[in-house]
């Protein structure tokens, strides 16, 4: 048993703690039922609640999401386009996103993999410097796909 302020209370039946509780006008809460025996504290109830919700209220506003967000690349890409392409990735992952990079192959495409490995190891060494390569570039089905993540800085 824990009293309101925290004390050690010892041992006692569940009768006698309910009337400490109840003449201190706050309630008996289970801390860890499990253990043996229970251990209970007194406190007040709802401004407990309160609390923990506000705590994890704190602790999800501190959390960051990532998601994936998706560069699609073509076999016939042009210098500028490619560029563009790449300073959205760097922008996507600035902000500490995942980048997912795709080339869709049609046609006769299909019979060239290696131009489609050409352009994503090009794609990749032009965005080393803001990521590292989490799975390298594989086909599957008619798509070549790579995922990159964002380089952990480290703050001295």
């Amino acid at each position: 048993m824990i009293g309101a302020d925290g004390s050690q209370l010892g041992v006692m039946s569940s009768a006698e703690a309910l009337r400490r509780a109840s003449e201190l006008d706050l309630d008996l809460v289970k801390i860890a039922p499990m253990s043996v025996p229970p251990v209970c504290k007194i406190l007040d109830y709802g401004k407990f609640k309160f609390e923990q919700a506000k705590r994890d209220k704190e602790a999800k506003k501190n959390q960051h999401i990532v998601d994936i967000k998706e560069i699609r690349l073509s076999l016939n890409i042009d210098k500028h386009d490619f560029e563009t392409k790449a300073n959205h990735a760097f922008r996507f992952l600035s902000d500490g996103d995942k980048v997912k990079v795709s080339i869709r192959f049609k046609g006769r495409q299909l019979g060239h993999p290696q131009i489609g490995i050409e352009i994503m190891n090009r794609f990749a060494e032009y965005c080393s410097e803001y990521c590292t390569v989490e799975k390298p570039a594989k086909m599957e089905g008619r798509s070549m796909l790579m995922f990159l993540a964002p380089k952990k800085v480290t703050k001295p």
